[in-house]
């Protein structure tokens, strides 16, 4: 009885129901989401002059569950794959084969191939192993020399993972640790990615732009026939780097609710989505009529779920502020590996830019509402018909913008 009690709670909201725990990991009665302002923190710490900080915004306000407080009697805290699927009307079941996203991020997770697979099995994903050819890890030279495990970065890289396994669970992951945060090492393992023949490549990071203008560390991000996507940041109205370089596809975010109009999911600019206008970077062609307000690159292009009130589920066995297991967790971090994730499906990143969704926007949902802040220029705050800076186009309605 106790778990069909819980079981039929989990499918109640959104297939993917707030559990909580005790302290000793027992799990408790599934809690009602609510989309008042939840308690978070960054999981990484704040940049210095060029380096950056991973987008992930973790939930304190829910004990993170270990997978046998989990496993058969409850679904996991936040959003799952088949609640990401059908926001987005995804082909997740049979798209993406033969197709590999590239998450780079900075640190070591040591753990990061058993936690996808923890993962995937508790949504019945197929399993991604070295041992299968789904998954590979390399240092940012492409060897196995990895750098020092950072707890924030390792709940960063399982978060990237896990939306990769969400929405493409048939695309291979390839997983490229940067030395340290620094721009210039970030920079060295995304042309690692491309090297090793990623379809799509995503960076779930952000810093200032001056350093990255200052010594050429846009051309990082140029790799034509690679889809690169980068977070809008989790700051509100304001641009970092690398989603300000016109190279690549940045990507805001937004607060996912379910039920409203045709579609069944309602989203809105979420008030933490970076946005604004680049002081260096050249505006991307597709913008020129969008009516950014913006001289240079305008943040963002498109978007996807970030805010952590509708956040999605993690799981990270690396010890997090003394906790570890099944995460909620948000930020821009989510949204910028499920739009790489998104190019994936579509299996076409060699022929596109990142001006296609400027052509495709009939592929798209538009947010309408919503505003991450304050600014002159009405758009690159707040949401309307058409592009604005905080969702940019919309989210993706299918891969036909992709």
């Amino acid at each position: 009885m106790r778990r069909t009690l819980l079981a039929s709670a989990g499918l109640a909201v959104l297939g993917a129901a707030l559990t909580l725990s005790s302290p000793t990991g027992a799990a408790a009665a599934p809690a009602a989401p609510s989309l008042a302002r939840p308690s978070t923190v960054q999981a990484c710490a704040a940049p210095r002059l060029g380096f950056a900080s991973c987008f992930a915004k973790v939930r304190t306000d829910i004990t993170a569950l270990t997978p046998n407080a989990i496993s058969p009697d409850a679904t996991p805290a936040g959003l799952g794959p088949a609640t990401l699927q059908a926001a987005y009307n995804l082909p997740s079941a049979t798209a993406g084969v033969g197709q590999t996203i590239a998450i780079v991020d900075a640190q070591d997770d040591p753990t990061a191939e058993a936690d996808v697979n923890t993962y995937r099995a508790q949504y019945g994903l197929p399993a991604c192993t070295t041992a299968n050819g789904c998954f590979r890890k390399v240092d940012q030279n492409g060897g196995t020399s990895f750098p020092a495990v950072d707890a924030g970065w390792a709940l960063e890289i399982s978060l990237d993972l896990d939306m990769v396994s969400a929405i493409c669970p048939n695309c291979n992951i390839l997983l490229v640790e940067a030395t340290t945060a620094s721009l210039a090492n970030l920079g060295t393992a995304v042309d690692r990615a491309a090297l090793l023949h990623a379809n799509a490549i995503s960076n779930s990071y952000g810093g200032g732009e001056f350093i990255a203008a200052l010594t050429g560390g846009n051309a990082h991000y140029n790799h034509p026939g690679i889809a690169v996507t980068a977070s809008s940041g989790d700051n509100g109205f304001g641009v970092s780097f690398p989603a300000s370089s016109n190279f690549v596809t940045a990507v805001g975010g937004t607060t996912l609710t379910a039920g409203g109009g045709t579609r069944g999911f309602t989203e809105t600019a979420w008030s933490g989505a970076g946005s604004g206008c680049s002081s260096f970077f050249s505006r991307p062609t597709g913008q020129a009529n969008a009516g950014t307000g913006c001289s240079r690159r305008a943040v963002a292009d498109v978007s996807a779920v970030a805010d952590p009130a509708t956040g999605v589920a993690v799981f990270d066995s690396t010890p997090f502020q003394g906790q570890s297991g099944w995460f909620v967790v948000g930020g821009t971090s989510a949204s910028s590996p499920i739009i790489a994730s998104v190019f994936g499906l579509a299996g076409n990143a060699a022929s596109i830019n990142n001006n296609f969704p400027y052509s495709h926007t009939g592929s798209l949902f538009d947010v309408t509402s919503g505003s991450n802040g304050t600014c002159t220029t009405t758009q690159q705050c707040t949401a309307r018909p058409g592009w604005d800076g905080p969702t940019g186009l919309g989210t993706p309605n299918g891969t036909g913008a992709f």
